[in-house]
C-alpha cells in the first residue's frame, strides 16, 4: 500500500525556504534536500501558491512565505497539498454479498471521521514555527550540510 508523503515534503520545503532566505532556492536545490525530483517540488510549490502560503516570481529562485511561520499551520499545509483527502481510507474492494464486510465498513467510516476531526484539530495547533523551532533544537551544535 502506498501512502502520501506530500504533507511531510511540503513542511520540509517551507522550512527549507524559511531557513535559507539568501540561498538559491530553485526547485532543483530544494529537491536535493527532500531527496526527490524538481518537478515534484514544483508541484508542491504550485499547490502552496494556490493556497496563498507561498509566493514566487517566475524565473527567480527566491520563493517566499506569504506570512510568518507562526501563522502557517500544519492544517493549512495539509489542505493545500492533500485537499480534502482523508488520512484513513476504507477498503472499497469488499464482497458486496458479505453482511459483515458491508457493516464493518460503515462502522469504520464513523470512527475514521472521528479520527480525521481529531487529527485536523491537532494540526490546526501546530505551526510551521513549531517545526522550525524543533529543527533548530535538534540541529544545535551540528554543522549544516545544504547540498
Amino acid at each position: 500500500m502506498k501512502y502520501s508523503a506530500r504533507l511531510s515534503d511540503a513542511m520540509h520545503l517551507l522550512a527549507f525556504i524559511y531557513i535559507n532566505p539568501k540561498q538559491n532556492l530553485s526547485s532543483a536545490v530544494i529537491a536535493v534536500s527532500i531527496h526527490t525530483n524538481p518537478s515534484y517540488v514544483r508541484q508542491l510549490m504550485m499547490a502552496l501558491r494556490k493556497s496563498g502560503i507561498l509566493k514566487s516570481t517566475r524565473g527567480q529562485a527566491k520563493p517566499e512565505l506569504t506570512r510568518p511561520p507562526e501563522l502557517i499551520t500544519m492544517l493549512d499545509v495539509y489542505r493545500a497539498v492533500e485537499g480534502s483527502k482523508p488520512l484513513l481510507h476504507l477498503d472499497t474492494n469488499i464482497n458486496p454479498d458479505c453482511n459483515v464486510g458491508i457493516h464493518i465498513q460503515y462502522t469504520l467510516r464513523e470512527y475514521y471521521e472521528k479520527v480525521q476531526k481529531t487529527a485536523e484539530g491537532e494540526m490546526a495547533n501546530i505551526t510551521l514555527a513549531d517545526i522550525i523551532r524543533g529543527f533548530y533544537q535538534r540541529a544545535a551544535g551540528q554543522e549544516m550540510i545544504w547540498d
